[in-house]
């Protein structure tokens, strides 16, 4: 049995809810988001409520009644309150900017490294070690800054790159300690 799938999704006041059949169109004061579910979930609005139902007990269904439930509860918040990730930048000469549209690196390569924001995507960059990346869907804010993140990967030695804030880096030893012959 599902826990959560089980779990109605409240709706707050000010998003309007549009299902046709599997398809769901949820729009908030943020913005307005529509996927596309599973044709086997049964998706129905009652009482501010979102309610998602299996049509049998099978193990497939099961894991898809906890997703869709999960991934709309994810839209709704989305609407109304919207996502960010938290990017630091650690390294001696490692900056980032924005210009217009585009975020602007310099990562210790010979050239500067640009990302251009997408769509459904802001970036924001209030000091220049630190970058902060919000949408209302929350896999395109975590895919978006994920992709930043693999420009410069932070590496075991001294640290430096790109990190999610609060992330902790293993740190390893260097090659000191080696006996002269």
């Amino acid at each position: 049995m599902s826990r959560i799938g089980n779990k109605p999704v409240s709706v707050p006041s000010g998003v309007d809810v549009k299902i046709d059949g599997t398809t769901v169109t949820i729009k908030g004061p943020k913005g307005t988001i529509t996927k596309t579910f599973a044709k086997d979930m049964l998706i129905s609005f009652e009482n501010n409520q979102i309610v998602v139902k299996r049509p049998s007990d099978e193990a497939n269904h099961k894991a898809l009644h906890g997703l869709t439930r999960t991934l709309i509860a994810n839209m709704v918040e989305g609407v109304t309150n919207g996502y960010s990730k938290s990017l630091d930048i650690e390294g001696v000469g490692y900056r980032a900017a924005k210009q217009g549209t585009n975020l602007v690196m310099n990562l210790g390569f010979s050239h500067q490294v640009i990302v251009p924001e997408t769509n459904g995507i802001k970036i924001d960059v209030p000091t220049p070690n630190k970058i902060i990346i919000s949408g209302i869907d929350k896999e395109a804010v975590g895919q978006f800054a994920a992709e930043v993140r693999e420009k410069k990967p932070p590496e075991p030695y001294k640290g430096k790159g790109i990190r999610y804030t609060g992330e902790y880096i293993i740190r390893k030893e260097g090659k000191a300690g080696k006996g002269k012959k």
